[in-house]
């Protein structure tokens, strides 16, 4: 849309730093309905990261509960220079590697091996691939690989950014993607979740 004589189009600037202000005062001010709002907006995304991240629904709850008494304790911290969602996800997130840092999540560090070409490339998914098939088959994997795959693809984290919360080096953190990617197209097809062929 553009004003009368203007060639210029008009843009909305969106404020995403700002997204639910009004709640994450009133929660600052112990307001427990803002609370329980702030919570109902999040739970479940927040729930879905640590069902990714721990792979068990009991642990996901656990986490996700103690995540949002972090949120509610820390919360006087946030500046608005990320969104809320982003904050507490990374919250979420920390706390689920810290869970699996206790349980002796264990990732193999980087050997050098050899790829094929088309390997290294990303491919396009396979026909009938779903989101659901993913999470599905996000269960058979290792922790170590179901972590870094996580991190990754589904929350957006780069390979030095998950190379500094795991205390890996980068290249074990690309060569640990490479692998849940490999395992995770086998349990695709070992499980029946897609019709690779």
């Amino acid at each position: 849309m553009a004003l009368a004589g203007s060639l210029k189009p008009d843009y909305v600037k969106l404020d995403y730093a700002n997204t639910h202000r009004d709640i994450v005062e009133q929660c600052k001010r112990g307001s427990r309905k803002a609370q329980f709002e702030l919570y109902r907006l999040y739970a479940k995304a927040m729930y879905n990261v640590c069902i990714r991240m721990v792979g068990n629904e009991q642990d996901a709850e656990d986490l996700l509960q103690g995540s949002f008494v972090d949120v509610y304790a820390h919360l006087e911290t946030f500046r608005y220079q990320s969104t809320i969602g982003a904050w507490i996800k990374r919250i979420v997130v920390n706390n689920c590697i810290n869970f699996l840092k206790r349980r002796r999540l264990e990732i193999e560090e980087f050997v050098p091996f050899q790829h094929d070409k088309e390997e290294e490339e990303e491919q396009d998914p396979p026909a009938g691939l779903t989101v659901d098939a993913v999470r599905q088959a996000l269960f058979y994997l290792p922790d170590g690989y179901r972590v870094v795959f996580s991190l990754y693809a589904m929350e957006g984290y780069d390979h030095q950014e998950i190379a500094d919360v795991l205390g890996i080096t980068e290249a074990t953190s690309k060569s640990q993607y490479s692998r849940a990617r490999r395992k995770l197209k086998e349990i695709l097809i070992e499980k029946r979740l897609i019709n690779y062929f």
